[in-house]
């Protein structure tokens, strides 16, 4: 099989989601107007709460792939295919366990949607159906997933997200059609179903052909105290899956419950703008996390350290630039896309943007303590995100409606994992003062705010048609952002190792050209 270079797969990967990401967005973002134009509103509505329902429903998984991945970081740098095999297996047969107690508890929730969607939906199609093909839909790909895993682990996330992008935008393609001609809800979630299946096979196949060591007949099991130390890693990823559900699965609930189905499919359009936003971001991070598991596992401390330090600066880089466009240019987008109707007041992108930012500056921190194996602590601390997400949102979604809800879920982060997560990557990971991150930190903020001012008068002078007006915001937004941050950190090391990498990439590129 043949192998590259760290930077080289960083590159691959980079390229594929990013690439891939963008394509697939814009057809997916177009597929969502057609969504809107030819159905019901309540039909977004009902899309979201099935995502969240679903989503809680992963809570069954309790950590197995995060724990795997990370085992299986050492033995693919050394080559060890007894050991790859012997943890696929063990992996496969928990997620076929997993994929069955999914559908048995989805099952068991049916009676219960009634509590949840108070209202009769202004939807032709049975509830209940809809809901047991999206649950065939999340219980079927864990019956082929821990392939997927084994590749990004290998540092071949190019491969997985490749497929997924090819199939999604074909799939989106004929959902477009289906939908343009039939006005069907039922056939545009079917033609979903058969994407899944497809690509689920196709990621299971390329997995197969990368590493036939995994369809051997005699795997050996694990050693008791390799499984024992697998096991604890397992537990102690339990409590972050419980709290990513219980704080990022449960708003569109809360806000069905609180505000109906319709004001969910209305903010689904702006959360559509964040999620796609943070998930385009997050290509870059997923392409480089198996990479990083590699380097932390054979590097020094320091160069541990320096590296972290360079990821936490392209994090702020990005998602400070991220979220001065959520708050001066939303608003616009969704207008433009899908109609004044559909454009909430200020306070809600604001309040957006501060989830995303303040979610987007973890992702070093997060990146560093998985790749470290820094499992067990703030295990605990995790459960207490969650419920207190749940408690600050039934009392504030209570009050001030949608506004209520998103400001709990940041109350919650910011009291527990954001302050604490640091701490630990510091303190356990690096032996160091979480004072330095705490800094920089505070200095990340300042030159937000900086630029923050600067758009905001920058886009007064704007007066112009809706589609100009957009483009201008995004236009202007970017530019004063970029040029502020260029101003800030020119002088940093961390932008002195951003030029040399990306030199150093671009001869790549022009190596492999040649």
């Amino acid at each position: 099989m043949k192998t590259y270079s760290r930077t080289e797969y960083s590159i691959l990967n980079i390229i594929a989601g990013v690439g891939g990401y963008i394509a697939n967005t814009v057809l997916g973002f177009i597929c969502r107007m057609v969504f809107v134009k030819y159905l019901a509103a309540d039909y977004l509505g009902v899309n979201g709460l099935f995502t969240n329902i679903l989503s809680m429903l992963s809570l069954a998984e309790l950590g197995i792939g995060g724990a795997i991945t990370y085992a299986l970081y050492k033995p693919l740098a050394e080559k060890d295919e007894e050991k790859i095999a012997s943890l696929v297996k063990l992996y496969g047969t928990a997620y076929k366990v997993i994929g069955i107690t999914i559908g048995i508890i989805g099952l068991c929730l049916i009676p219960f949607l009634k509590v949840i969607i108070k209202d009769q939906p202004d939807i032709a199609e049975s509830i209940y159906l809809l809901y047991g093909i999206n649950l065939f839909n999340t219980v079927i790909t864990y019956f082929f997933s821990y392939r997927s895993s084994l590749l990004i682990a290998a540092q071949q996330n190019y491969i997985v997200v490749g497929i997924n992008y090819l199939i999604t935008i074909l799939q989106s393609v004929i959902q477009m059609i289906t939908l343009m001609y039939t006005h069907n809800y039922m056939a545009y979630i079917l033609i979903q179903t058969i994407g899944t299946l497809i690509y689920n096979v196709s990621v299971s196949k390329a997995a197969k052909n990368k590493f036939p060591c995994i369809t051997r007949k005699n795997v050996k099991v694990l050693p008791d105290d390799e499984k024992r130390i697998l096991f604890e890693n397992i537990r102690d990823l339990t409590f972050y899956k419980i709290s990513g559900l219980l704080v990022n699965s449960t708003d569109n609930i809360l806000i069905t419950f609180f505000q109906g189905l319709t004001t969910t499919g209305i903010a689904s359009n702006y959360t559509l703008l964040v999620n796609t936003l943070n998930s385009l971001l997050g290509q870059v991070f997923n392409g480089l996390t198996a990479s990083i598991g590699n380097h932390n596992a054979i590097e020094s401390e320091e160069k541990r350290y320096e590296m972290f330090n360079f990821m936490n600066f392209m994090n702020f880089w990005i998602f400070g630039w991220g979220t001065l466009g959520i708050v001066f240019c939303s608003s616009d987008i969704v207008s433009l896309c899908f109609g004044d109707k559909y454009v909430l007041p200020l306070e809600i992108p604001v309040i957006l943007a501060a989830n995303f930012y303040s979610v987007g500056m973890m992702n070093a921190v997060w990146t560093y303590k998985h790749t470290l194996g820094l499992f067990h602590y703030g295990r605990f601390l995790q459960i207490i995100t969650g419920i207190l997400n749940i408690v600050l949102s039934a009392i504030l979604g209570k009050k001030f409606g949608l506004f209520g809800i998103l400001v709990a879920t940041l109350i919650a982060r910011g009291l527990t994992n954001l302050c604490y997560d640091p701490y630990a990557v510091f303190k356990h990971g690096f032996g160091k003062s979480p004072l330095l991150y705490l800094k920089k930190y505070c200095h990340f903020i300042l030159v937000l705010f900086i630029a923050a001012i600067s758009c905001y008068y920058s886009m007064r002078v704007i007066n112009s048609t809706r589609l100009v007006s957009c483009i201008l915001k995004i236009l202007i937004c970017s530019l004063n952002i970029n040029i502020i941050f260029l101003v800030a950190f020119f002088r940093w090391p961390e932008f002195n190792m951003l030029k040399r990498i990306i030199a150093n990439m671009l001869t790549i590129v022009r190596n492999k050209m040649k």
